[in-house]
C-alpha cells in the first residue's frame, strides 16, 4: 500500500512539475513555440477542437464495472442500495444473497471470464463507430485498470486479474478506431470523499490523494484521445482543480496535440465550459447550436450498465437510433451510443443486433454522416421527415419515411443547370423536376422494398445546388 502511495505522489510530482521548453540553438530555423494555456476557463475554451471527432460523428459508449454483477435496475445500483436504501433494492439484496453481503463482495465475481478485446473491437469495427469510450471507473470506485491509488479495488487485484483498459485499448487502435477513456471524478463512499463533503468542499484530500493521481494516470499510461468526464456535480471545478489538470492536458501531456474532453469538470461547467458539450444525458437540441457537441444514449433506454431484468419495452429500436444519430449530425453532434457488457465480458445479442443495424445502414449512408458538416438548412418536413448535411459542395438529404407516392418533395436546395440527383447504394442517377412552389421534386426509384439499399432513412445526394 505504502509503495502505490509514494508511486502515485511521484507521479504527481513529475507532471505537476515546471516543464520548460528547449532553447532554439539555431534562430535561422526556429519557429514560434506552441501556444500554451493557462488554467483558467477563458484560456482553455479557446483552444480549437481537435478535427478527428468531428469527422468520427459517431462512437460507442461502454458501461462496464462491479455494478455488472448485481445487474440489477441500473449502475447506481450501489447509491440506491445504500445511499438512498430504497426498498426494492433491499429486498433484492435479501431474496438473491446471504445476510451481511456487502457491495465489497461483487468483486471477486466481476470475473471478466468471457472477455475477448478483438471479438469487441470487431464488433465496434463492424457497427461504424469511429471512437470507443470505456468507462475506466464509475461512481463506485472501481478501476478496470491497475491504478495505484484504488490498492485491492481494481481489475488486476481483484476479479478479473486483467487490465481490461489496456487490452481493450490495443484492440480497439490496432482497427484505427480512437480510444476515449470514461472517468468519474466522485466515488460515492470512498471516505476522502465523505470527510471532504463533511467539510462543505473547502478541503481537497480525496482530489489530492485519489481524483488527480488517477488522471494524470490515465493519460501518462494509456494516451487516451477522449476523456469523458462525469461525477463532477456535487462540487465546483475549483474544488477538482479541473483547470489546473487541463491546462497540463493541453499544454504537457503526451495526447495534448489530439486529446478531446467533454465539459463534465465542475457544477459549473456542463454546456458552458471545457472541449465540446454534453450538457446532460440524451441532449437533443431542436436548433443548431453554436458550440461542438455529443448527444450520449443507451440501446436500454433504463440503463447505461447491464441488468438482468431488461425487458425487450426497454430497448431501443433500430430506426429511432437512426434517426437520432441523423438528426444529431444534421445539427452538428457526434452520437455516442452505450452498452452495458455482462459480468462476465459478453455482450448480449440484443446489442450486437442494434449495433450491426447501425453499421449496416452507415456502410451505405456514411458518405453523408463522416466528415460531413451541417448545411444552411437543417431540416425540413413535407409529406416525410428530412435532415440535411453536407460536405464540399454535395448536399445530403436524408429521408426518414418513403414517401406513398414515390415523389420526394425537397423545398430548401436551389436547383441550378448543373444540378444532379443520386441515391446513395443505387447507381443511377434520378429524375428529378423544378417544385411548382420552390426547391424541386426528386422522382425516387420505383423498386420492391428488397431491392432499396437500406430498410430505414436513405439519403439522396445532391450535388449543383445552393
Amino acid at each position: 500500500m505504502k509503495l502505490r502511495v509514494v508511486g502515485a505522489k511521484l507521479l504527481l510530482l513529475l507532471v505537476l512539475g515546471a516543464v520548460r521548453a528547449p532553447r532554439c540553438t539555431h534562430p535561422p530555423r526556429c519557429t514560434d513555440p506552441p501556444r500554451r494555456y493557462t488554467a483558467d476557463w477563458p484560456s482553455l475554451d479557446s483552444r480549437p477542437l481537435p478535427a478527428w471527432f468531428d469527422e468520427a460523428k459517431f462512437g460507442v459508449f461502454v458501461h462496464w464495472g462491479v455494478f455488472s454483477v448485481p445487474a440489477w435496475g441500473s449502475e447506481w445500483f450501489w447509491w440506491h442500495w445504500k445511499g438512498e436504501k430504497l426498498p426494492q433494492y433491499e429486498s433484492f439484496m435479501k431474496e438473491n444473497y446471504p445476510p451481511n453481503f456487502t457491495y465489497g463482495d461483487f468483486g471477486p465475481r466481476f470475473t471478466a471470464r468471457f472477455f475477448h478485446p478483438d471479438s469487441w473491437a470487431n464488433l465496434f469495427e463492424a457497427a461504424g463507430a469511429k471512437y470507443v469510450v470505456l468507462t475506466t471507473k464509475h461512481h463506485e470506485g472501481f478501476t478496470n485498470w491497475p491504478s495505484p491509488v484504488s490498492w485491492n479495488w481494481n481489475s488486476e487485484d481483484l476479479g478479473p486479474h486483467r487490465d481490461l483498459v489496456g487490452e481493450l485499448g490495443t484492440a480497439i487502435r490496432s482497427r484505427n478506431i480512437r480510444y476515449g477513456l470514461y472517468h468519474s471524478l466522485l466515488e460515492w463512499f470512498h471516505p476522502l470523499y465523505l470527510r471532504d463533503k463533511k467539510n462543505g468542499f473547502k478541503t481537497q484530500h480525496f482530489v489530492r490523494a485519489k481524483t488527480m493521481p488517477e488522471l494524470y494516470d490515465l493519460v501518462i499510461r494509456y494516451k487516451p484521445d477522449l476523456i469523458w468526464s462525469d461525477g463532477e456535480w456535487e462540487c465546483p471545478d475549483t474544488y477538482w482543480n479541473s483547470t489546473n489538470f487541463l491546462a497540463w492536458l493541453y499544454n504537457d501531456s503526451p495526447v495534448k496535440d489530439v486529446v478531446v474532453v467533454n465539459d463534465r469538470w465542475g457544477q459549473n461547467c456542463s454546456c458552458r465550459h471545457g472541449g465540446y458539450y454534453n450538457c446532460q444525458d440524451k441532449f437533443k437540441p431542436e436548433t443548431l447550436p453554436d458550440h461542438k457537441w455529443e448527444m450520449c444514449t443507451s440501446i436500454d433506454k433504463l440503463s447505461w450498465g447491464y441488468r438482468r431484468n431488461m425487458a425487450m419495452a426497454d430497448i431501443t429500436s433500430e430506426s429511432r437510433i437512426i434517426s437520432e444519430l441523423i438528426q444529431t449530425v444534421s445539427l452538428g453532434g457526434n452520437y455516442l451510443l452505450n452498452i452495458g457488457p455482462t459480468k462476465d465480458g459478453l455482450i448480449v445479442p440484443i446489442f450486437q443486433e442494434r449495433l450491426l443495424a447501425v453499421g449496416k445502414w452507415l456502410s451505405i449512408n456514411g458518405e453523408a454522416i463522416y466528415a460531413s458538416k451541417p448545411w444552411r438548412v437543417q431540416s425540413e418536413k413535407n409529406t416525410t421527415s428530412v435532415w440535411y448535411t453536407s460536405k464540399g459542395s454535395a448536399v445530403y438529404a436524408i429521408f426518414l419515411h418513403w414517401p406513398e407516392d414515390g415523389i420526394l418533395s425537397l423545398k430548401s436546395p436551389i436547383t441550378t443547370s448543373t444540378t444532379e440527383v443520386t441515391m446513395l447504394g443505387i447507381e443511377k442517377y434520378l429524375k428529378w423536376s423544378p417544385n411548382p412552389g420552390k426547391g424541386l421534386l426528386v422522382y425516387l426509384p420505383q423498386l420492391p422494398p428488397s431491392a432499396l439499399p437500406t430498410e430505414f432513412a436513405w439519403a439522396v445526394k445532391l450535388t449543383g445546388v445552393e
